[in-house]
């Protein structure tokens, strides 16, 4: 308010047209500008990521309309002399928009993905070389191909006018869409910028007119508009957090494709213009031919370059895509397999309980049978009586381990022994059915945390699989490899066997490959149990190179746990 306040009093106490009015109306003018810009390099200083480059762009806008009022002054005030009317500095005068034009587009203020603001950048490159090219085209064959003072200024103020504009539409239209502090921020950029717009207007109206001069009363509201702009960084300055807010980002990657192809798609038209207007010099017509050939060369090129990012980040999302569905898959069928375990285990575990009563008796009359006198046929029917009634409850154990109602101690697992005491336990199937084993163990391989007797059941499990299906083959080599793996623990065990002939139904309950009375098919099932407990997993293939293969994969421990493990496994 202090400029315009000295701008006004100076305008009615000099009043009429000379050095000392024009001298502090250019120094006014630049005070304005000055103050607007330290505003916007304070908060570019205060914030970060997009808002500290939404600052920089607006601090770059307010600069180059300081550095050409700099000029200007300089001319004016230091070297006492007209301003040249094909003034050089009008460029950075056009220009300034520009980065104005950028800040917008970043929208600081609503939460956006930085992968498409990436892409997006490519989009404003191309804008800002059509602002260029517009400019060259334009303006620029009048001042050096074939000078016409006319023809400079009514081209360079409708290509102003046409710039303004724009920027206008874009900074109402984010002053709409936003609240809060941004609202007051992009509210108060707007009407400064509209009062720019049209005291720029008026001042052209009166200088084509003579009635203009430096430090007339045609620049109050220029010169009000330029401490205006001071207005923005200064609302962000007293309100430093700056908060996202909760509005939706304009479709910036729709608009500002369509805007940068209608900018390369605009170039045609110019250069038909400038061949078949016969209206204009011949220079003029060379030059403008010649632009518009080099833009279009640069501006095919950023559209290629645009088209190349884009190809990259297809692939990525379709590789993404198809790892997902992947993902979705795997779930969806560990889930169906869990509700399966899950209904039978309700089913075991109840069915369980209900023989364990009647075995119980059946154990104790037979040990009260086989105390009283007996003859030798008697006491032999007798012991069968106890071995089968054993034999039930071991198996009615094992279904109640199925159903998962047996608890589990959880310690530390040294996997590696746990296989190898594995091994050493089917040791004398793997020698009946003629097969060797061979161990590839990592020597730092990390503890597991889980229950060492249950993962050696399962690891057994997995084992006497293998070897019953090598000893159909009549022989063969099963090979366990153990490894890390990004925080898990990986424990595979491949064969040479004939395969499987359903690898993704080897772990539904009662699925068995075995003839009738050599096997329940609860075995695999019960280990995908375990090692869902356990928070792993199991999974099944067959080998391309023949045989099946067992991986079995354990979430290491932490690595603040003891570093001893507690393994259960008993060494042989």
């Amino acid at each position: 308010m202090c400029v315009v306040a000295a701008q006004t009093a100076a305008s009615f106490i000099l009043r009429k047209q000379g050095f000392a009015l024009t001298a502090v109306s250019d120094l006014v003018q630049c005070a304005a500008l000055l103050c607007a810009s330290v505003l916007c390099i304070n908060n570019l200083m205060r914030t970060t990521r997009r808002a500290r480059l939404f600052w920089s762009l607006l601090s770059l806008g307010v600069g180059s309309w300081l550095a050409y009022q700099f000029l200007w002054t300089y001319i004016e005030v230091v070297q006492h002399r007209e301003v040249p009317s094909l003034f050089v500095g009008d460029v950075v005068l056009f220009l300034h928009f520009v980065p104005m034009m950028a800040a917008l587009a970043l929208q600081p203020n609503v939460q956006q993905d930085e992968r498409e603001l990436r892409l997006g950048s490519l989009d404003f490159a191309l804008l800002l070389l059509w602002w260029i090219y517009l400019y060259l085209y334009s303006v620029i064959p009048w001042q050096y191909a074939a000078p016409n003072i006319t023809a400079y200024n009514h081209n360079l103020n409708q290509a102003y006018l046409l710039e303004k504009v724009a920027f206008l539409i874009g900074v109402a239209i984010l002053w709409y869409r936003s609240s809060g502090l941004w609202k007051n921020i992009y509210g108060h950029w707007f009407g400064a910028s509209l009062l720019y717009s049209l005291s720029s207007y008026i001042a052209n109206w009166a200088l084509d007119h003579n009635f203009y001069y430096s430090g007339s009363l045609y620049d109050l509201p220029l010169i009000a508009s330029m401490a205006w702009m001071a207005m923005p960084p200064l609302l962000a300055l007293r309100n430093p957090a700056q908060e996202v807010g909760s509005e939706k980002a304009l479709p910036r990657g729709v608009w500002a494709s369509r805007l940068g192809m209608l900018a390369v798609f605009s170039l045609p038209i110019f250069a038909w213009l400038a061949f078949f207007n016969r209206d204009i010099p011949g220079p003029v017509r060379n030059f403008r031919l010649a632009l518009t050939l080099a833009a279009i060369v640069l501006m095919g090129a950023l559209v290629f370059l645009k088209q190349h990012f884009l190809d990259i980040e297809l692939i990525r999302l379709l590789r993404s895509s198809r790892q997902a569905f992947q993902d979705l898959q795997t779930l969806q069928a560990q889930l169906v397999q869990s509700e399966k375990l899950a209904s039978l285990g309700h089913l075991v575990g109840g069915a369980a309980h209900e023989l364990n009563n009647p075995l119980t008796a059946m154990l104790g009359y037979s040990e009260l049978l086989s105390g009283t006198d007996l003859s030798n046929d008697q006491r032999a029917l007798s012991d069968k009586i106890s071995q089968q009634a054993k034999r039930i409850r071991s198996l009615v154990a094992s279904l109640l381990s199925f159903a998962k109602q047996v608890p589990a101690s959880r310690s530390l697992v040294d996997l590696n022994l746990v296989v190898q005491t594995a091994l050493k336990l089917c040791r004398t199937q793997l020698q009946s059915a003629n097969a060797q084993y061979a161990m590839d163990l990592e020597d730092s391989l990390p503890n597991a945390r889980g229950d060492s007797n249950q993962l050696l059941k399962v690891f057994i499990q997995i084992i006497s699989n293998a070897v019953h299906a090598m000893a159909e083959g009549h022989g063969g080599m099963l090979r366990v490899t153990t490894h890390s793996v990004e925080g898990s623990v990986s424990i595979e065990f491949a064969d040479n066997g004939p395969g499987i002939s359903e690898p993704s139904r080897v772990f539904d309950p009662f699925y068995t490959t075995r003839p009738v009375g050599q096997g329940t098919g609860l075995g695999l099932s019960m280990c995908y149990g375990i090692l869902q407990e356990h928070g792993g997993r199991i999974t099944c293939s067959n080998r391309a190179e023949g045989g099946a293969c067992f991986v079995v994969e354990l979430p290491a421990a932490n690595a603040q746990d003891a570093p001893k493990a507690q393994a259960h496994a008993v060494k042989l």
